[in-house]
């Protein structure tokens, strides 16, 4: 059985910058991905990323905050996308 696609959503912003978020509901969980789930969250503009969260084998969870790259825990896939819209916000002065 082969990965299902669970979230692919992009849009291209105003002022240029681009919102991406793909979520995979993986065929089982596995050590490095316990949730069953692989993740791309991407926030950038002008071909750089801002802010991001992914699951890249290897890597296990974290994100991407500006250089910074720092682990991160899994909670829900909920609150994965709100801790992501919540680093846009801060990242754009809206918080």
């Amino acid at each position: 059985m082969k990965a299902r696609l669970l979230l692919d959503y992009k849009i291209v912003r105003s002022d240029g910058a681009i919102v991406q978020m793909r979520v995979w509901r993986l065929p089982e969980a596995t050590p490095e991905r316990p949730h069953g789930l692989k993740y791309s969250l991407f926030y950038g503009r002008g071909g750089r990323r801002i802010v991001g969260y992914d699951n890249e084998r290897g890597k296990g969870d974290h994100r991407h905050y500006g250089d910074r790259e720092e682990a991160y825990r899994f909670r829900s896939l909920a609150e994965l996308i709100a801790d992501f819209e919540r680093d846009i916000l801060k990242e754009q002065g809206d918080d």
